[in-house]
């Protein structure tokens, strides 16, 4: 009897141990893992080039430097371009000088000399006049040939001509020029107003300059290059916002979320700084083939960015770390 009783409690006691070790292992099977991705840190470029064609005089920045924004890094060669620039400037003073004689009008002394002019003229007018009657006369008579006559004639209404362009000289400086000539003299100085603002604009863009702050990663053409705006001439790592490029595989991605925390271990460095999930990508960064298995469906990853404060800046483009969530 005893022997029986002892079985049953063995019994009992192997069931007891069953089923705790069931619920041990039903809770270990369940619960949710930490998350841990392994990724590189990574910085924004920026590809800096000039905003014109000329040959490069002077670069100022080497691999590695660490440049403000506003810093001078390159200069072009504008010895062509000032060349330009005070040719226009002395355009721009010669018709200055024009559209002024043109609202002034002319000058006592210029008005004198055209009333002068015009009274020489009336007077060779009125002289040709008299011999031209005079050789009709004689003409008339017989005393004088035909060509004498055609002579006086011509010389008549040449004297006639020259007096009507006299007056029309003396009426244009009396009355001064018309508004649609001084109208045109500005519209000339206007023109060549704003060929100096291109030109001197121009001048500006021959001096390259740090758009922000960062690292100069890579320097890509030398002092005698040709640049120009397709070619740059540095590689700027913006170094501001920082990030570590991790993938998370398609069966975690629904434990992320933007602005979700995490703990970044920079490996080389030694130490843990905080994080925040910026950018979950949409697509997955490897495309399985159309006919999916459905191992294959959750192989997936997709690319996650985590942005870290960095006060003390001891991160560098490629730096290993590891994010857990």
């Amino acid at each position: 009897m005893e022997g029986r009783k002892r079985q049953v409690v063995l019994l009992a006691i192997l069931i007891l141990a069953v089923v705790a070790g069931g619920t041990l292992w039903y809770r270990h099977s369940t619960r949710v893992q930490p998350l841990i991705l392994y990724g590189n840190v990574d910085l924004r470029e920026a590809q800096l080039a000039f905003n014109a064609s000329e040959r490069i005089q002077e670069l100022r920045a080497e691999e590695g430097r660490r440049v403000k924004k506003g810093d001078v890094l390159a200069r072009l060669n504008t010895k062509t371009l000032e060349l330009a620039i005070a040719k226009c400037k002395a355009d721009i003073r010669v018709q200055q000088a024009l559209l002024d004689k043109a609202v002034t009008g002319s000058r006592p002394e210029e008005i004198d000399e055209v009333q002068s002019a015009v009274r020489v003229a009336q007077a060779q007018a009125d002289n040709t006049a008299k011999t031209y009657h005079r050789m009709e006369s004689l003409f008339a008579s017989g005393a004088v040939s035909q060509q004498t006559r055609d002579d006086a004639a011509a010389s008549f209404k040449a004297a006639a001509a020259s007096l009507q362009n006299a007056e029309a000289t003396r009426d244009k400086a009396v009355n001064g020029s018309r508004a649609e000539d001084i109208e045109a003299q500005q519209a000339t100085l206007d023109s060549l107003k704003e060929q100096l603002k291109t030109y001197e604009y121009d001048l500006t863009q021959a001096t390259l300059t740090a758009p922000q702050d960062g690292v100069i990663r890579s320097r890509l053409l030398e002092v005698g290059d040709m640049a120009s705006p397709s070619k740059p001439v540095y590689l700027l790592s913006i170094d501001t916002k920082k990030w570590i490029r991790v993938y998370v595989p398609e069966t975690r991605l629904g434990e992320l979320h933007a602005g979700k925390k995490a703990q970044v271990k920079i490996d080389s460095l030694g130490k843990t700084l905080p994080g925040t999930v910026g950018f979950i990508s949409g697509t997955a960064e490897f495309t399985p083939k159309s006919v999916q298995t459905e191992e294959l469906r959750t192989a997936l990853l997709y690319e996650v960015r985590v942005l870290v404060e960095d006060p003390d800046d001891v991160l560098r483009l490629g730096m290993p770390a590891t994010v857990s969530f």
